[in-house]
């Protein structure tokens, strides 16, 4: 099995699959091409936003399909995400 997540602190018996279905989640609500901020993430898929983020991270990897993740500014220190609608690689 090809390990789809890495890091200095990962344990793979402990964290693949916490976030494997936490970045299945993720690409599952971003599936619908709609804008979705941090906290709505975090609230939709029952993670922190620190996950959310990582997450987004994961999807736009190569191993995890290359996804294309647009962002835009909302405000000060505030943005949105989402999944190109093709969901093409970058």
């Amino acid at each position: 099995m090809a390990l789809r997540f890495d890091g200095l602190t990962f344990d793979p018996e402990r964290d693949v699959a916490r976030l494997g279905t936490a970045l299945e989640k993720v690409a599952e609500a971003m599936s619908n091409g709609s804008w979705w901020t941090l906290a709505q993430l975090s609230r939709r898929c029952g993670t922190s936003e620190c996950s959310a983020s990582a997450r987004i991270r994961d999807l736009r990897k190569p191993r995890n399909g290359g996804r294309t993740v647009e962002s835009k500014r909302i405000a000060a220190g505030l943005w949105a995400y989402r999944l190109h609608p093709e969901g093409a690689p970058q």
